[in-house]
């Protein structure tokens, strides 16, 4: 008799009337949220403005929802195109059914067409938004617990998850895998959140230390499911992606380290500095036009300055020619 066990609720949707209410769909978006607010505390910090990551996660996390399924339907797609499946359940996204590979993926490029718009660059964006995917991630994995899908091998620990018999699944007591990549989720968040303060991470590495420590627990965790999968020289496709993943994580790490050492300086050009520029350039053009005048001024105050001399000659000279026409007048 197992006296300790994670249960698993006995429903994963709640209608409120004709509308469905998905836990799946619950954790994505309060996943989302929390890596916005974390994003935009981070960002401020770093000297932008507030706003700014709620802006770009409008073009991102459409991006994301859209790559992370992309990437489920093609590496799973038995589950939609084999004979006997119904290839529309390959827009029921509810259902379950994203790749995190595929989510950051094209969710990069989102992100990247936000900071287009806004004039910021990529990695700075990247380096402030990254705990707080890593804590999104560790919400979004409760819907799997909702789902009851993405467990572990059999196992009589007391933190085993119990699953009901269902579709594609067999009652019985497994590894939590949904719980222990939240928590590896957590503890990456915190990692990146340390290192980023304590070595002044910039340029994109501290989402690359995230990348890299994400694909570290990933490894293992996958390693331990069941689920069906493709295998490529006896591992499972997701973990020979991790290992890659992370490899190319580490080596971007070291090479920007070398290339572009410290942290960007200014991230985003504020709204006053760019009031307070042509401010400047008006009084600028203000003591130009002053200038204009004296200059224009200089030669006329000089042409009348000449000519009063010239005045003062001429009575003068005219004073001396009366003065001696009357001595010689005299002597006669």
């Amino acid at each position: 008799m197992d006296l300790a066990y994670i249960p698993s609720p006995s429903t994963g949707v709640i209608h409120l009337g004709p509308i469905p209410l998905r836990g799946y769909a619950f954790c994505i978006i309060i996943g989302v949220f929390v890596a916005v607010w974390l994003g935009n505390k981070r960002w401020i910090a770093r000297g932008g403005t507030a706003g700014t990551v709620a802006d770009i996660a409008v073009w991102a996390v459409p991006f994301g929802l859209v790559g992370g399924r992309l990437y489920h339907v093609i590496t799973d797609y038995q589950l939609y195109f084999s004979e006997g499946e119904n290839w529309v359940d390959a827009f029921k996204i509810w259902e379950g059914g994203l790749g995190i590979w595929g989510a950051i993926a094209l969710g990069a490029v989102g992100a990247w067409i936000g900071c287009r718009r806004r004039g910021i660059p990529l990695p700075a964006y990247a380096d402030a938004i990254a705990p707080g995917i890593a804590l999104a991630q560790a919400v979004g994995r409760w819907g799997n617990w909702f789902n009851q899908e993405l467990y572990g091998k059999p196992t009589d620990l007391p933190w085993a998850l119990k699953i009901t018999a269902g579709p594609n699944r067999e009652a019985g007591l497994y590894h939590p895998t949904f719980l222990y990549e939240s928590l590896w989720c957590i503890g990456v968040a915190l990692l990146v959140i340390w290192a980023d303060r304590r070595f002044k991470l910039g340029h994109g590495r501290a989402f690359a230390l995230y990348v890299a420590a994400y694909c570290a627990g990933r490894g293992w965790i996958e390693y331990m499911r069941v689920d069906e999968a493709h295998h490529i020289l006896g591992l499972r496709l997701n973990v020979w992606t991790a290992i890659l993943v992370f490899l190319l994580a580490v080596l971007y790490i070291v090479i920007s380290a070398k290339v572009r050492p410290g942290r960007e300086e200014i991230v985003e050009q504020k709204k006053d500095d760019t009031a307070e520029k042509p401010a400047a350039d008006g009084d600028a053009e203000e003591k130009a036009v002053e200038d204009a005048e004296a200059k224009d001024a200089e030669p006329s105050d000089k042409a009348e300055t000449e000519t009063e001399v010239d005045v003062e000659a001429d009575v003068e000279e005219k004073h001396k020619d009366g003065a001696g026409n009357g001595a010689g007048t005299g002597g006669r």
